[in-house]
């Protein structure tokens, strides 16, 4: 129990519990932890700027992810498909997602919990200025994940946040809401799987709650329960925002038990065939 007051205050519980959400300031050491998985970052670059003759500076991870990778996707955008795929492999990000301390996080925030990690449900999110197709829009974790519906996001930058690069923006207390029903809309976007996933009467519940965007520095650790309502935010500024995200969930929650954990669109099935009755064919009157 002295372990866990250390990782998480119980003012923080107490928050995550009341808000569905909290922030846990350096709780991954930025050196030891975060900086392996930079410079695995930087070598992927380094080769994928010389695999296509793309003359940018590897030199360190910072230049590598602000100014080669913005470079190679300036040149073909679908390379940075081939890095994003590239990266989430690198096993410093591996090991970070398997840290006793995450399931130790879990369980402390989860009593009696059976923890799980999502299976496609980690990754390395790399959030360009200005490309609204691929940024997040306002939706709750499980009908994207599913595995359980009791599931907590862990999400951590790999680059220091400022309000240019649009911090993760979180409807404080929209837990509260319980599952809400979704429906499909490419929002103009070309938008599809879960980005073309909305949440039914998204602005009359957004209304209810205060919005939060916390600025974030590697090592700090945003947490969020699976039902918390939550936004990546528009990057303005001219480089892109790196941030890490991965999923644990609750092998004993009945829900996931009843669909036998499965995963959702990162895991090539469609949410609609799992819980039909939380789909509409479109949004319903406030």
């Amino acid at each position: 129990m002295i372990q866990n007051e250390v990782l998480i205050p119980a003012s923080a519980r107490e928050d995550f519990v009341a808000k569905g959400y909290t922030m846990l300031p350096q709780f991954y050491d930025a050196q030891r932890d975060v900086a392996p998985i930079q410079e695995g970052i930087r070598i992927i670059l380094e080769l994928m700027c010389r695999k296509y003759n793309v003359d940018a500076p590897t030199d360190t991870s910072w230049n590598a992810m602000t100014k080669a990778y913005p470079a190679l996707i300036a040149r073909n955008r679908a390379w940075g498909g081939e890095v994003y795929d590239a990266i989430k492999q690198i096993p410093a990000f591996m090991q970070l997602v398997t840290k006793a301390k995450n399931l130790t996080v879990f369980e402390n925030l989860r009593p009696g919990s059976v923890p799980g990690i999502a299976a496609g449900g980690y990754g390395i999110r790399i959030d360009n200025p200005g490309e609204e197709k691929f940024r997040a829009q306002w939706h709750q974790e499980f009908p994207g994940q599913l595995r359980s519906l009791d599931g907590i996001v862990f999400w951590t930058p790999l680059l220091p946040v400022t309000q240019e690069m649009g911090p993760v923006q979180i409807a404080s207390g929209s837990h509260a809401e319980g599952l809400i029903p979704v429906y499909r809309d490419d929002a103009g976007h070309g938008k599809s799987g879960a980005y073309a996933l909305f949440m039914d009467n998204c602005a009359g519940r957004l209304e209810k709650y205060e919005t939060v965007a916390p600025l974030t520095q590697p090592g700090d650790l945003i947490l969020m329960d699976f039902l918390t309502m939550h936004q990546g935010g528009e990057n303005v500024s001219t480089m892109p925002r790196w941030s890490l995200q991965f999923r644990y969930f609750n092998f004993a929650d009945p829900i996931g038990t009843r669909i036998g954990w499965c995963g959702s669109f990162a895991a090539g099935v469609d949410f609609s065939k799992i819980l039909p009755e939380l789909v509409t064919d479109g949004e319903t009157a406030a």
